[in-house]
């Protein structure tokens, strides 16, 4: 089932960081983890991905992925460079003070699936 990045939004209890005006987006997977190196394993097109990383890997691991969103949990806010290299590149960023584990919870509850390993898909 895909979500659009707003209910995400409002599923998370999100704040957007950058990208209020590209909600609309949808997703149809999910990728929890702060290990790049597992999402550059795992992430297919209109992929969320959800990190408690905030440094200039998420994005650039996003971008090389193409990856719609970020979710960053704990509450965590990234740098204004970071923030930056997102918009330069339209990558949709938010926070939650959720865990990733909670986060990631939630959203499998509303429908959103990891897809599996693809790999055996």
């Amino acid at each position: 089932m895909a979500l659009n990045l707003l209910r995400i939004k409002n599923i998370l209890k999100a704040e957007v960081l950058y990208g209020d005006n590209m909600l609309d987006q949808e997703i149809i997977s999910a990728c929890g983890s702060d290990l790049m190196s597992d999402v550059l394993a795992f992430v297919k097109e209109q992929t969320l991905l959800l990190t408690g990383l905030t440094n200039p890997h998420v994005i650039r691991t996003a971008e090389l992925l193409d990856v719609s969103a970020i979710v960053f949990v704990r509450g965590k806010h990234p740098a204004q460079d970071i923030i930056d290299m997102a918009m330069k590149r339209s990558i949709v960023l938010l926070t939650t003070k959720d865990t990733l584990f909670t986060a990631c919870g939630k959203l499998y509850e509303a429908g959103l699936t990891g897809g599996g390993n693809p790999r055996e898909l």
